[in-house]
């Protein structure tokens, strides 16, 4: 009956979703999440070929069967005239389509054979995204989930003993406070290690703004150029209702190709076909939502790699600084003297990651975590190299109380029975 009690003592209180240990920020989500996903979903479409109809339908004259040319078309590539996106023209009724017509031997042409590949670029882009997160999750090991599991359930802790509820197993005050001492220890013990963790994170973070800029020369590349101005050109565009619009330069909706074949009398023969391509009515779409996509990407990383920068210049020179950026995350005032020792102890590798502790920990105790670590900084303001030098400013390299080796140093808490 007391147990039953409990429980429905603290059921007003388990009113939380529990969600995965924060290992990156919303920027990094974008590539690996929501850009791989975007960019599956655009292979899908592409893909469904039944309900968009085939990729490619030829009419030619009766000398060639029609899945004889249609076959080669599609391997071979097709082509569209420059001279021919003639707007009078087509208007005239000159021209049947945009960039289709007779063909002289000194006329410019377009070759398009992008459509080929479009799927498996697609697929190979969205990989592509996957993979800083992928390096970013292995280096980091699990080290945040290792030291905040079970934390999530620090607001619960109410008595002297833990409690089991249901699956949730509610840890005590003084489990919670030998955890979070733990937590201290850990840390301070291997703050070298904590800059390992922290610069990986910033290196795959200046990746993905690397990433983005060479997915768009990519992308440029794979459309003969087009891709660079694409968004540019429709946004300029207003008259759409015009028959050669920017989009049909690069995804024609009509091409032409030449098939070759010997007569019976040995004789080369070509046979002039017309080819509706159905899905570039998709291919233009996907590729223009990838544009303004990969701009605000683009931007997004940009101000990303910018803030921590800022973040590395500041958090020593701004005591403001420290505390909007920690009273932000846990959403409680921190000591100013505090703040302080931590900040003169930790490098920004340090520091970082005690950042990242506050967004996985709940405000209180975090708060009671960030007091011990900084008043273990302060009994430790002694330089790394030489204690005995007083040239060297206050809040170098700070000193490790002892040393422990590990096997793989992203594996926290290794020492729990020390």
């Amino acid at each position: 009956m007391m147990m039953m009690s409990s429980i429905k003592a603290l059921t007003p209180r388990m009113r939380f979703n529990y969600s995965k240990p924060i290992i990156d920020n919303m920027v990094f989500k974008l590539h690996y999440k929501l850009t791989v996903v975007l960019l599956l979903c655009f292979m899908i479409l592409v893909c469904g070929r039944e309900y968009f109809g085939e990729h490619i339908k030829c009419l030619s004259d009766q000398g060639v069967p029609p899945h004889v040319i249609q076959t080669y078309c599609f391997f071979m590539a097709t082509f569209t005239i420059v001279r021919h996106y003639n707007e009078s023209l087509l208007e005239g009724g000159f021209l049947p389509h945009p960039g289709v017509g007779p063909i002289l031997e000194s006329d410019e042409t377009i070759r398009h054979t992008y459509y080929q590949w479009v799927p498996f670029v697609l697929f190979i882009q969205s990989a592509c995204f996957y993979i800083p997160h992928y390096i970013w999750k292995n280096k980091e090991g699990g080290r945040i989930k290792a030291l905040v599991e079970g934390l999530q359930y620090a607001s619960l802790a109410l008595h002297d003993t833990d409690m089991q509820a249901g699956s949730i197993n509610v840890p005590s005050k003084q489990t919670l406070e030998s955890r979070v001492e733990l937590i201290k220890k850990d840390i301070l013990l291997r703050l070298r290690i904590t800059r390992t963790w922290s610069q990986w994170l910033i290196s795959m973070e200046v990746l993905n703004l690397l990433h983005v800029m060479f997915q768009v020369w990519i992308v440029n590349k794979f459309l003969h150029g087009s891709f660079i101005s694409l968004g540019l050109n429709v946004m300029n565009f207003k008259q759409w209702g015009d028959m050669t619009d920017p989009l049909e330069l690069v995804f024609p909706k009509v091409t032409k190709c030449v098939f070759h074949k010997y007569g019976p009398s040995g004789s080369i023969q070509q046979h002039d076909a017309l080819c509706v391509m159905a899905l570039n009515i998709i291919h233009e779409k996907i590729y223009v939502i990838l544009w303004f996509w990969f701009l605000f990407l683009f931007i997004a990383s940009f101000l990303g790699v910018v803030w921590r920068f800022v973040s590395f210049f500041m958090f020593r020179r701004s005591l403001r600084f420290n505390e909007i950026v920690f009273r932000h995350i846990s959403k409680s005032k921190f000591n100013p003297y505090n703040v302080i020792d931590v900040v003169n102890g930790c490098e920004f590798g340090d520091w970082l990651f005690l950042y990242y502790l506050a967004k996985n920990m709940k405000s209180a105790t975090f708060h009671e975590l960030f007091r011990g670590v900084a008043e273990e900084l302060k009994k430790r303001d002694i330089p790394y190299n030489n204690a005995e030098d007083n040239n060297v400013e206050k809040g170098s390299e700070p000193v490790l109380l002892g040393k422990v080796d590990y096997d793989d140093e992203t594996l926290p808490l290794k020492d729990k029975k020390s």
